[in-house]
């Protein structure tokens, strides 16, 4: 194996998402990840469609480059199996309610005294906390009880789910901060650590500019469709054919998109002039721009907006996001065994993320990671 990763050992006893998409960055790197799966499997071979020759594209999306062991903790001889796994890795990743591997002799204390250079990552939903360690740790629930859901949608609408698991995706992302962290530590150290990502905390941590308005401002944001609350133009404007999303940052940018829309004037106008008046007078601002932008089309004026040095965009489909990354060069999309998926995000002047092994069929590589568990180190 290749990659700045090369040589760790990961048990994942993850499931679902965040867990399943941390260990998946680890093994894009370079780490050895055995996915320890249950008889039955990990819950998203089942969650279709959409399918690829009849197997979940959810469960592609996050589990290539792993190993898959099926192994029943509740069986005497597959629990040594998992103990004597987590006795030899370097990492361990997991995100059952808190503690609830500990019937089974795999929480951290146990696994730890045997393996004390062991990083340990839990993920949950509220912590492990008396009063989070029982809630069920949906990304749904945590949408909502974050706030997340009350930002989301037209003022005078329903609140809305962002349109993936944001902070299942979000949690794996602090997951994987957590144990590179971690495993530096011990390079001074020696010694391994518990690791603890929830995804409420996640949330709050995520809501940024939002939470902080609440936290260090005192005021409470709501939805406010696709607009900013603190910039504009920040949102989605109508062109002849449609809109686009067009963002005038600072001053300078403004001024650049009022001149390449033939009305140069606005960036002097009192009103305008400044952020916080083009914030505050933003009814006034909007039709004037639009009435300029829908003289032309969306790729006409995306084309000279862009020449002009401000951020803006057309509104596209998933197809037409990878379509676009694929014109500009960033090559999104690489096939492992006969499985396309989405390249890893990252890029090393000298290491690279690898694609070894397609996301494995439910116990793939059980014999063969039995017989090396059986097996003496050396």
């Amino acid at each position: 194996m290749n990659g700045p990763l090369s040589g760790l050992l990961v048990a994942d006893f993850s499931r679902i998402l965040a867990g399943p998409y941390a260990t998946m960055l680890l093994a894009d790197l370079g780490a050895d990840v055995v996915k320890v799966e249950a008889p039955g499997g990990d819950d998203t071979r089942s969650w279709q469609p959409p399918v690829r020759d009849g197997i979940s594209t959810y469960y592609l999306a996050v589990n290539r480059n792993k190993r898959s062991i099926a192994l029943d903790l509740k069986d005497p001889g597959d629990q040594a199996t998992a103990r004597e796994l987590a006795r030899r890795a370097d990492v361990l990743v997991e995100n059952f309610r808190p503690n609830g591997l500990a019937r089974f002799g795999l929480d951290y204390e146990t696994v730890a005294a045997g393996n004390p250079g062991l990083i340990y990552a839990s993920i949950s939903g509220f912590g492990s906390g008396p009063k989070g360690a029982e809630l069920p740790g949906y990304d749904l629930i945590v949408q909502a009880i974050s706030g997340l859901m009350s930002l989301t949608g037209s003022p005078d609408g329903e609140p809305y789910r962002a349109g993936i698991s944001v902070f299942d995706v979000m949690a794996g992302l602090h997951a994987t901060i957590g144990v590179l962290s971690a495993l530096n530590a011990r390079h001074e150290t020696g010694r391994g650590q518990h690791v603890e990502v929830n995804l409420l905390s996640s949330a709050l941590s995520g809501l940024v500019n939002q939470s902080s308005a609440y936290v260090a401002g005192g005021v409470v944001p709501l939805r406010m469709g696709n607009s900013h609350p603190s910039l504009f133009p920040y949102e989605p404007l109508p062109c002849s054919d449609g809109e686009l999303i067009i963002t005038a940052g600072n001053n300078g940018q403004f001024r650049k998109l009022v001149e390449v829309l033939g009305v140069p004037e606005l960036a002097d106008d009192p009103r305008f002039d400044r952020n916080e008046k083009r914030t505050a007078n933003r009814e006034e601002l909007r039709p004037l721009l639009v009435e300029r932008l829908e003289t032309r089309t969306r790729m006409e004026w995306f084309r000279d907006i862009i020449a002009a040095g401000v951020p803006c965009g057309p509104i596209n489909t998933v197809d037409g996001g990878v379509a676009f990354a694929e014109d500009i060069g960033l090559d999104p999309v690489v096939t492992v065994g006969s499985i396309p998926t989405v390249r890893n995000p990252i890029t090393f002047s000298d290491d690279a993320a690898s694609y070894r092994l397609p996301p494995p069929e439910l116990d793939e590589h059980g014999a063969e990671l039995r017989r090396w568990l059986k097996e003496p180190l050396t």
